[in-house]
């Protein structure tokens, strides 16, 4: 059986909507450029605040991705 070696990173996406809608919108983003996309993990949540105002839902995302190394 081959073995797998997987790379994290964290990014962050924002919503004015919720939450969830930012972390689709960070994933969305991010698998344009980064194949093979496996686990994402909500490490933080927080808000952008404007005039006593929520203006951003930003959540921040632990993602693995398969490192595809050169053969």
């Amino acid at each position: 059986m081959a073995s797998s070696v997987y790379k994290v990173i964290e990014i962050i996406g924002t919503s004015p909507d919720s939450w969830e809608k930012a972390a689709e919108a960070a994933i969305k983003t991010a698998s344009k450029s980064i194949k093979d996309l496996r686990i994402a993990e909500v490490v933080e949540l927080d808000l952008q605040i404007e005039n006593g105002k929520v203006m951003n839902y930003r959540t921040k995302l632990s993602i693995s991705f398969k490192y595809q190394g050169k053969e």
